[in-house]
């Protein structure tokens, strides 16, 4: 019996031993950031997503005013290159970001051939509701930028 206990408790030492070797401390990672790199290009393309934003009023003037010309040519001018800039923005965003970057690139480009649509068909209330949904998009991407970006 005495035998068995030491067998015992040598094997309970081992384990022990095992156990507490290979449960080492965990190592905190820190949160990704940034590189200058990547905060340079997205302050880069920047400006051009702001100035189309704060253009958002000029676009609704013209759907108003059924001036279906101008809202094509506004659409396929700095909307598209809006949404190029938006693109070139997602790539330098951090990995955890890019997919909803991506996915409201998608959906602002949904609105304005909507948009397209709708002047195509001279459908005013069409346009003014994707109007207002492509410039939402606009604003939930630039909640996605860095603090420092804004």
């Amino acid at each position: 019996m005495a035998r068995q206990s030491s067998i015992l408790s040598l094997i309970l030492v081992i384990l022990t031993t095992f156990l507490i070797s290979c449960g080492g401390p965990t190592v905190a990672t820190a949160p990704p950031t940034y590189t200058t790199a990547q905060l340079e290009k997205i302050q880069e393309y920047l400006p051009e997503v702001l100035s189309v934003r704060d253009r958002s009023a000029e676009l609704q003037k013209l759907i108003q005013k059924n001036d279906w010309i101008d809202v094509g040519n506004f659409i396929h001018g700095p909307m598209t290159s809006l949404k190029q800039d938006m693109s070139y923005i997602t790539s330098n965003l951090l990995p955890s970001y890019q997919p909803q970057g991506r996915k409201i690139t998608r959906d602002l480009l949904n609105h304005l051939v909507k948009i397209d649509q709708a002047a195509s068909d001279r459908n005013s209330q069409l346009a003014l509701s994707n109007y207002k949904a492509a410039f939402a998009d606009i604003d939930n991407f630039l909640q996605l930028l860095p603090q420092t970006s804004n």
